[in-house]
């Protein structure tokens, strides 16, 4: 994959200047990752917003079942799912209009991820964001 999904200007542009944040497989259980990477990041302001079929109440924000029941424009799907899962949840990314796509460490999908360039969508991938936070130095 190299660098081809871990474009230095479109990380730093999602990190700093978007503001909602779709966290899929998102739930109330601390020991997660995504659980951890959104308290992160809505500690650095974003709104978080769960996406789980359990759609519970996480870091105080409503959960949704799916994308598609999100009410509100989301910036950025970050999809802490298994890689083998990844593309469908790429692929509801693009349908509810979000702007970007964002799979952390480990997730690697690069057939979604050119289908959601093709459609106009930010891509990021096998990449942390607290740890890309950190290595920007960003306030």
């Amino acid at each position: 994959m190299g660098n081809a999904f871990a474009d230095e200007n479109v990380i730093r542009r999602l990190l700093t200047e978007t503001r909602t944040w779709a966290f899929v497989g998102l739930s109330d259980n601390p020991d997660r990752t995504a659980y951890d990477q959104a308290g992160l990041l809505q500690a650095r302001g974003k709104r978080i917003i769960p996406v789980h079929p359990a759609a519970r109440t996480v870091l105080g924000e409503p959960g949704y079942a799916t994308l598609a029941e999100v009410p509100e424009k989301v910036d950025v799907v970050a999809v802490y799912r298994r890689a083998g899962h990844a593309g469908r949840f790429v692929d509801e990314a693009v349908a509810i209009g979000a702007g970007a796509v964002w799979l952390p460490l480990g997730v690697v999908d690069e057939a979604a991820g050119r289908r959601a360039r093709e459609a106009g969508l930010d891509v990021v991938m096998d990449r942390c964001p607290g740890v890309e936070w950190a290595l920007r130095r960003i306030p």
